[in-house]
């Protein structure tokens, strides 16, 4: 009797308004369903259970019927997050985007230098004609195969596309047809993003093969601003760690250590001078992580920023789109090509980005986690130096805090929707072929979000409509506030509520490895809070720190 309750106990359970799986042939019935709601928390009588029985029943047959509807990751549910609290308003009118042109910008003697170039500096070589698009894409390729395995942060290189591309990019420029900084430039996607005849993998065994016929929005914007796709970079598997079906990403900083998740590939391609920038995806850390791991620089979008069109769905209501390069500016550069609505994900806001020079960050309100800071952590140093750095430079900080409100409690949104764009996995078996089984992996999450009752997901997502308006109670003294980077609470809390960030190096650790710290903006505040990490990291030299791509003084284990 006890394995017959624990089989249909499954059959039991709510999951996001679904039982969690039909056991054959067997009734529901008052005991089964006694044990079933030990698993919510839950005390009805045998009376008030009996009644429900028939009911439940139907709704078993009902699930059947609706498994059957094809529901591809593509698909989003009808309810769409919405981050912006009641009160709250967006600038409207639109300006143009202004970014100074680097002066006398050469090509370096050693052309290794060349790797670290920021998007500006390479832009200008381009446009002067100093190096083709094709010259530069060769010099890419040769360094994405010549470490690209050692780092394990490519899943397919575009060769022919990028050369293709180059090609084209430098007959529009030699016929005065320049598109802009992004011209020519070339840049590599996480391969959850979809991209024409190309696989695009997710990082995992089961669809490790997989092609989906199409490019990403994000994809077609920046090939549109003349962008030469290079490659598809790895992610943990569905977007999780670095582990992927073809290894572990490993940082350029110490190819021992493996370069944290999801945007893993991006952030050590970049980092090791394999690409120039590259585009990442967050849903809770996948930029923020890589990143510091990486020492690159970050920018996490506010959510209905940028649209999810091709991208893998992991949390309808938490994934969001950012670029991954050396420098505050670099991501502005790439953010302003990708940004808007296209009329495919209805998330997406129309709302501008003004970023300009003329944006003064000494005139900022700016905010700091005190409490945050004042913890003990492994490189409170670094993130004091940054401080130390910034009001040396006339910035004056205020003490501010964040909502106490359950937010870690919250993150069962990501369980829930990510068990519900892989139903199809988990009921298959198929999830068996993902590398990673441990306890906290997918699979296992994936089952369990099976038994959360929908009724308790949608309680949290009204807790996370109070943390909403609580944040924007919070910030209201602020334009941007500043957080160490793995301070959880912030981390969870503002992809909750879909502030954007963007993430800078400050420094290292003892062990060599990078830190970084957090600066944070206001909803659709994406101008002011780059500007603000422009102006940081003009004061200061991190950024221009690069890796010794020597990988034989540091053999993977």
């Amino acid at each position: 009797m006890k394995n017959k309750t624990i089989a249909l106990l499954g059959a039991a359970c709510f999951v996001s308004g679904a039982f969690v799986a039909r056991v054959a042939d067997n009734e529901l019935s008052v005991s089964v369903l006694q044990e079933a709601q030990k698993v919510f928390g839950l005390h009805f009588s045998d009376a008030q259970l009996d009644s429900t029985v028939s009911e439940l029943e139907d709704l078993k047959k009902s699930y059947e019927v609706l498994r059957k509807q094809d529901l591809p990751n593509s698909v989003a549910p009808a309810l769409v997050f919405n981050p912006i609290p009641v009160g709250f308003t967006f600038e409207t009118q639109k300006s143009a985007f202004e970014v100074e042109r680097p002066q006398g910008v050469k090509l370096p003697k050693k052309r290794d230098e060349l790797a670290f170039y920021t998007i500006p500096q390479l832009a200008e070589l381009v446009r002067t004609q100093q190096i083709t698009s094709e010259e530069l894409t060769k010099f890419y390729l040769s360094r994405l195969k010549k470490y690209g395995p050692t780092l394990e942060c490519v899943t397919t290189l575009t060769e022919e596309l990028a050369l293709q591309q180059a090609r084209q990019a430098d007959k529009e420029i030699k016929a005065g047809k320049y598109k802009g900084m992004l011209h020519g430039i070339p840049f590599g996607v996480k391969d959850l993003l979809s991209t024409r005849k190309y696989k695009t993998t997710w990082g995992a065994m089961p669809y490790k093969d997989q092609v989906i016929d199409e490019d990403a929005t994000v994809v077609q914007r920046l090939q549109e601003a003349g962008g030469v796709l290079m490659a598809k970079t790895t992610l943990g598997a569905l977007a999780m760690g670095d582990v992927w079906y073809g290894g572990k990403t490993r940082t350029p900083w110490d190819v021992n250590q493996g370069s944290s998740g999801s945007s893993a590939g991006s952030a050590a391609a970049v980092a090791a001078g394999l690409l120039p920038y590259a585009i990442g995806t967050e849903t809770l850390g996948s930029i923020v992580s890589p990143s510091t791991a990486c020492g690159t620089t970050g920018l996490r979008p506010t959510f209905g920023r940028v649209s999810r069109h091709g991208a893998m769905a992991l949390s309808w209501s938490m994934d969001k789109i950012g670029p991954i390069a050396r420098s505050a500016e670099d991501c502005a550069i790439v953010f302003n090509a990708i940004y808007g609505p296209d009329g495919k994900d209805q998330s997406v806001y129309d709302a501008p980005f003004n970023y300009s020079p003329s944006i003064n960050p000494k005139k900022m309100r700016v905010g700091y986690l005190k409490g945050d800071f004042a913890k003990k952590y492994g490189f409170r140093e670094n993130d004091q130096a940054t401080l130390d750095a910034l009001q040396k430079a006339g910035v004056e900080l205020v003490p501010i805090s964040l909502p106490d409100l359950p937010a870690n409690e919250l993150a069962m949104t990501i369980s829930v929707e990510g068990a519900a764009a892989f139903d199809e996995l988990t009921r298959s078996g198929r999830d068996s072929l993902l590398v990673a089984q441990h306890k906290n992996a997918w699979p296992n999450t994936f089952r369990t979000a099976r038994f959360i009752p929908a009724v308790e997901y949608l309680q949290a997502q009204r807790v996370r409509s109070l943390l909403v308006q609580q944040m924007q109670e919070a910030l209201q003294d602020v334009d941007v506030y500043i957080s160490p980077s793995f301070a959880s609470n912030n981390l969870v809390i503002t992809n909750l509520t879909g502030h954007p960030c963007v993430v800078v190096p400050n420094g290292f650790r003892d062990n060599g490895l990078p830190t970084t710290i957090t600066f944070m903006g206001k909803l659709f505040g994406e101008a002011e809070l780059l500007s603000f990490a422009r102006f940081y990291q003009s004061i200061t030299p991190h950024e221009e720190k690069h890796p010794s791509m020597d990988f034989s003084k540091k053999k993977k284990s």
